[in-house]
C-alpha cells in the first residue's frame, strides 16, 4: 500500500503544472490544493496502478482511502474515488460507511457526485432494503452533501428509479436555501424526464419548488 501511494505521489509531482493548479484552485473556491494536472493527464497517470491484475486487496481499500483523502492535493482524492470504483463487484454491507466518511470530508460536488451517482449508486441496487433507512439518516443529518447524496445515488437509474422515494426525498427538502440541493433536486428530475416526462411534469407542477430546480427540472421538456 505505501509503495502504491509513494509512487503515485512521485508521479504526480512529475506532472505538476503550477499555473494549472493556481487556476484549478481558483475555481474550487481556493478549498483544496492540487498538483494542476488535468483530467485527461492524471487518468493517463493513474491507468497502471487501476489494472485488475494488481489491485490491492479489498481489506485494503479503506485504509488506502482514507490515507489518500487525508492527503492535500485533491488528486489523490480523485485517484481514491476512482480506485473504489474498481470493486464495485465486491461491495459489500458494511461499504457504507466508507462511502459516508468520502463524503463528508473534504466535501464538495467534484467528488460528491462521483460517490453519490458512481458509488452508491451501486450499493443501493445490491441493498435495495437500505434505500430508505439511509435517505432518512442524511435528510435528518442537515448535512448537505449527505443530503445532495439522498437526490442523486439515483440519478442514473431509469426505469429501476423508484418515484416515491425521489418524491419523499424532494418534499423533505424543500425550502432549502443551498444552492448545491435546490440544483440536485433539478438534475435529478431532469434526468429522470427522459425516462417519464409525464411524471416529472405532474411532479413540478403539484411542488412549490424553488426557480433554480425548476428551471433545471423542465431544461429537457421546455
Amino acid at each position: 500500500m505505501n509503495n502504491l501511494i509513494s509512487v503515485l505521489e512521485t508521479e504526480f509531482s512529475r506532472n505538476a503544472n503550477s499555473q494549472i493548479a493556481l487556476k484549478q484552485q481558483a475555481y474550487m473556491r481556493d478549498q483544496f490544493l492540487t498538483y494542476g494536472i488535468k483530467t485527461e493527464v492524471r487518468r493517463s497517470i493513474q491507468k497502471p496502478f487501476l489494472v485488475k491484475t494488481y489491485l490491492p486487496k479489498k481489506e485494503e481499500l479503506e485504509t488506502i482511502v482514507k490515507t489518500l483523502w487525508a492527503k492535500p492535493e485533491r488528486e489523490f482524492q480523485y485517484f481514491a474515488q476512482e480506485l473504489s470504483f474498481k470493486y464495485l463487484k465486491q461491495t459489500e454491507q458494511k461499504d457504507i460507511a466508507l462511502f459516508e466518511f468520502m463524503i463528508t470530508n473534504k466535501s464538495w460536488w467534484d467528488t460528491v457526485d462521483f460517490i453519490a451517482v458512481k458509488l452508491l449508486g451501486n450499493y443501493f441496487k445490491i441493498f435495495p432494503e437500505l434505500q430508505k433507512e439511509y435517505v432518512d439518516k442524511w435528510l435528518n443529518s442537515e448535512h448537505i452533501w449527505l443530503q445532495r447524496s439522498a437526490l442523486l445515488f439515483q440519478l442514473k437509474y431509469k426505469t429501476d428509479l423508484d418515484s416515491s422515494l425521489m418524491a419523499y426525498t424532494i418534499n423533505n427538502l424543500l425550502g432549502s436555501k443551498e444552492f448545491f440541493i435546490n440544483k440536485a433536486i433539478g438534475w435529478v428530475l431532469r434526468e429522470y424526464s427522459r425516462t417519464n416526462p409525464n411524471w416529472v411534469l405532474e411532479f413540478v407542477a403539484a411542488t412549490p419548488l424553488s426557480n433554480l430546480s425548476k428551471k433545471e427540472a423542465l431544461r429537457l421538456m421546455l
